[in-house]
């Protein structure tokens, strides 16, 4: 009988010969016919599963955002588990940003291919809801960890925290793309954060 083919395995492994080429020579003008190469399949094939480029992009960035979620946690949780309390909503704002830094090459994998998706979607409407919903999610999430910092007497008085967590989000964005282009290390990204976040709770509590 004919093996039978998980379709859900076979994207995943068309995602991941797209993250190395954008670990070797980026995603600019790379066409479905060399991520195929790459998968060791053919053109006809890959387009079985994605139709465009674009949907392609669609997919290896969901699956980062999976990945990355994961990471995140189980970065909390493995030092989290060396505190004598519950993590503050500090500890986790900073592990959860921290997360998203192109720390390691996988991270940094994962961020080029994010570039290549952001770069397209700009003028794409399609393409650009996925930020749309997103992020607004992010916000909130790390809006909800600021207002439970505040009430805990964390935070100075008077932060906006829907506010400072769209600005934090922007930051690391920032971090990222000069980290990427080298401008500054892993090291440096991750030492300017804990600045930023030192600066915004001062001293307070």
């Amino acid at each position: 009988m004919p093996k039978k083919v998980d379709h859900e395995e076979r994207r995943q492994e068309i995602s991941d010969a797209l993250w190395r080429i954008a670990s070797t020579r980026g995603l600019d003008g790379v066409s479905l016919r060399e991520v195929a190469a790459e998968a060791g399949i053919s053109l006809g094939r890959l387009q079985h599963y994605f139709r465009s480029k674009d949907e392609m992009l669609l997919f290896a960035l969901r699956q980062i955002s999976q990945l990355a979620d994961r990471r995140i946690r189980e970065r909390i949780e493995k030092a989290a588990a060396d505190l004598p309390e519950e993590p503050s909503p500090r500890f986790v704002l900073r592990e959860s940003l921290a997360g998203m830094l192109p720390l390691d090459e996988r991270s940094r994998i994962g961020q080029l291919v994010a570039a290549a998706y952001f770069g397209r979607a700009v003028h794409d409407e399609r393409l650009s809801s996925e930020a749309q919903e997103g992020i607004p999610r992010l916000r909130e999430f790390f809006a909800g960890l600021l207002r439970r910092a505040a009430e805990r007497d964390e935070l100075p008085a008077g932060i906006v925290a829907e506010d400072e967590a769209m600005i934090l989000i922007g930051l690391v964005d920032g971090l990222t793309a000069y980290t990427l282009l080298n401008v500054h290390s892993p090291e440096e990204a991750l030492r300017l954060l804990d600045r930023h976040l030192e600066r915004l709770f001062g001293t307070a509590g």
